[in-house]
């Protein structure tokens, strides 16, 4: 299989032309996009120079695509460990440090020890160093103020934090798709 076909991803867009999701960044392989193509399940917005053939059909290769059908997005994001880290932009919310999120730890501002449960209003992100630190205590306890008080965030909140981490590969024909609300430069 060829190398450029591999580095081909579709970029998804619902059928009000916003991504899908930011981060991760909505995409579909070339195979999965020229599937949806062919079963007439999305619109080619945007194309790469690369066709694919088959013994009766020639095509380029999807760029952009949007779905037919509106996909409402959901109003309140899962629970993950991710999602926390999303919703804290991947900082630790006792230093203030930025981290890759596979180095982030999840912390119970009230120790589980005290009764802290696990849940958005209770759980925060924290970089290892932080939470050996705070231990079990509570961040007055342990004399390390948290940057903000942890809550609930919206699907909303989590696609607009998102957006700050844009992923390693950004073809042009995306550009236009990925900061639709950005304030355009004159």
């Amino acid at each position: 299989m060829s190398v450029a076909l591999q580095a081909s991803p579709a970029l998804v867009l619902n059928a009000d032309f916003r991504p899908l999701s930011y981060f991760p960044l909505s995409l579909w392989s070339w195979q999965e996009a020229v599937k949806a193509v062919l079963t007439d399940r999305v619109n080619i917005v945007a194309e790469y120079s690369t066709e694919i053939h088959s013994p009766s059909f020639t095509m380029q290769l999807p760029s952009v695509i949007s779905l037919k059908d509106y996909v409402k997005p959901a109003h309140t994001p899962a629970f993950t460990r991710f999602n926390v880290f999303l919703r804290d932009k991947l900082t630790c919310q006792y230093c203030g440090d930025y981290f890759p999120a596979h180095q982030l730890t999840f912390d119970h501002v009230i120790p589980r020890r005290q009764g802290g449960r696990t849940t958005w209003e209770n759980i925060v992100a924290s970089c290892s160093p932080c939470n050996s630190k705070k231990g079990g205590l509570t961040p007055k306890e342990a004399h390390m103020p948290l940057l903000r008080t942890p809550r609930a965030p919206d699907s909303w909140e989590l696609q607009e934090a998102g957006r700050a981490f844009p992923p390693n590969f950004l073809h042009e024909s995306w550009a236009d798709f990925l900061y639709w609300d950005a304030e355009l430069h004159q």
